[in-house]
């Protein structure tokens, strides 16, 4: 298998119902949240990824049909009873592949800390099955980690650091999360 079978491998066995359990750490305000959250992932429409890239200003893609996109709506439900909810479509383009990884583009319409449609970076290992996404919000430089453990298993880690002065090294971290995600059923 090609690391770009195995990269649409990895978002074939994304569609469908999770559930996961977080686990988040704020460093700068020594709290812990946990919370449940259900997902629902459902596959983008050809109109709908371009939509997705308009919404970005991003121009043409090569192989839009062949670039993975999906419809991510999830509820959220915090250990103190906090409810959120969310949808929003994203997708990914292949920028390049070097070897067993591929790199790209990772474009929401919307993004998670700022109402915005937004570009992030995004490196996929083949071999690991390993989705690592680095979003530059304004405050804040999310670093984003999916693990493929089987098809109904991923795990999820994230690391939020305090965006620092351009051309500085990510060092003050704000947040650390993680979470496992379990299929509830097929589609």
């Amino acid at each position: 298998m090609t690391p770009l079978d195995t990269f649409h491998t990895f978002f074939d066995h994304c569609v469908g119902r999770w559930a996961s359990d977080r686990t988040y750490h704020y460093l700068s305000h020594n709290e812990v949240e946990r919370s449940h959250t259900d997902f629902q992932v459902s596959p983008l429409t050809t109109e709908l990824k371009q939509k997705v890239l308009s919404d970005n200003q991003y121009g043409v893609a090569e192989n839009i049909e062949g670039s993975p996109g999906f419809r991510l709506a999830f509820d959220t439900v915090s250990e103190k009873g906090e409810r959120v909810s969310m949808a929003l479509n994203l997708m990914f383009v292949v920028q390049s592949e070097q070897g067993e990884k591929l790199e790209g583009d990772y474009l929401r319409d919307r993004a998670y800390e700022e109402d915005r449609p937004i570009i992030s970076h995004f490196r996929f290992d083949a071999t690991t099955r390993e989705l690592l996404m680095t979003t530059n919000y304004t405050k804040t430089i999310s670093v984003d980690s999916i693990t493929l453990i089987n098809p109904a298993m991923r795990i999820r880690r994230i690391f939020n650091y305090v965006r620092p002065p351009a051309d500085q090294p990510l060092e003050t971290l704000s947040l650390v999360g993680r979470s496992e995600k379990r299929r509830e059923s097929k589609k």
